[in-house]
């Protein structure tokens, strides 16, 4: 059953999962498994009498590779019970991997309360989801915090979790969502992680590569469907996807700039500090609460449209191999 490509009903099943389900609060998730094993981890490979860079290449190395070993051996291991046992197992893996629907509820959640015009539950509420101060941030910084990490979040848990998951099945899939917590959670540019996350932030720039400049196409086509703008979204990401401080995180928030017609980045407070960071979508609008619906929308239908890409392509390899 460990083949290089996920049978090509086992993402289908992972995704509609995740669609209708989201994730289980109640229940054991990798993904907190994964910071747990981050946090126990990080002090024993700061004692390794290496450089602290070298360190955290070691620490970056060591759990990304235990990360596919184990999900690798979860999946051998039920199918060694039964081969349904496997799949089912693969097809939980993935589904984990998937974040689309507490994305959307997410930022549903920041959004209900600005409706209200309750800024203060806002801001707790949009802590949960970035990484910025938000003590001095209007309703309007509220929203744009909001969209933009929804336009990062549909690389970081869709489009690259699905991209992985073609390749190399539900381990490959595990395997990217450790570089990215690690990247989440060390990956800062801070004296704390500066040099100790430098590698964990590197691996995770390189891993989302290429899914975030192919999110733009999809991106752009769901605009064209919702607004009529996947012109202007596209037009957007090749003026302005350079625009932004991560090799990668331009591309879709310029995509999601041009397709709802706003403004996004710019200047922003993190650990206390001002980074100064350049607008994206230059001649837009300001961002309103009415847009982080149509955010979560256009998410929605990328994803759809992604997942329509990834089956098919699994299933045309699977029916020429």
């Amino acid at each position: 059953m460990m083949e290089n490509i996920s049978t090509w009903y086992i993402i289908p099943a992972a995704f509609i999962l995740d669609y209708i389900v989201g994730d289980p609060h109640r229940l054991p998730h990798p993904i907190r498994l994964m910071g747990k094993a981050i946090i126990d981890l990080e002090p024993y490979f700061r004692r390794i009498p290496l450089p602290v860079a070298a360190s955290g290449f070691l620490f970056s190395l060591c759990l990304i590779s235990l990360a596919w070993v184990i999900s690798y051996l979860l999946i051998w291991t039920g199918d060694l019970i039964h081969p349904v046992i496997g799949y089912c197992m693969e097809i939980i893996l993935i589904y984990y991997c998937i974040s689309m629907n507490s994305l959307d509820r997410a930022a549903m959640g920041v959004c209900r309360p600005l409706e209200q015009e309750d800024l203060k539950t806002a801001k707790e509420k949009v802590t949960l989801i970035v990484g910025r101060d938000v003590n001095n941030l209007d309703e309007e910084g509220v929203a744009r915090a909001t969209v933009e990490t929804i336009a990062e979040n549909l690389v970081d848990g869709i489009i690259s979790p699905l991209f992985f998951a073609a390749i190399g099945g539900a381990p490959l899939a595990v395997t990217y969502k450790m570089v990215n917590t690690l990247d989440s959670m060390v990956g800062y540019k801070n004296d704390k992680y500066i040099l100790f996350g430098k590698a964990s932030a590197r691996i995770d720039d390189l891993v989302n590569l290429i899914p975030a400049r192919l999110s733009v196409f999809v991106i752009a086509a769901a605009s064209q469907f919702l607004s009529g703008r996947g012109v202007l979204s596209l037009r957007t990401v090749f003026k302005e996807g350079k625009n932004h401080s991560s090799p990668n995180a331009g591309y879709p928030e310029a995509g999601f700039a041009g397709a709802l017609n706003v403004r996004l980045g710019g200047p922003n407070y993190y650990f206390g500090s001002l980074v100064s960071k350049p607008f994206i979508g230059n001649g837009f609008g300001r961002v309103k609460i009415g847009d982080i619906r149509k955010a979560c929308d256009l998410m929605l239908l990328s994803s759809f449209l992604w997942f329509i890409m990834v089956w098919g392509v699994n299933l045309l390899y699977k029916i020429l191999l």
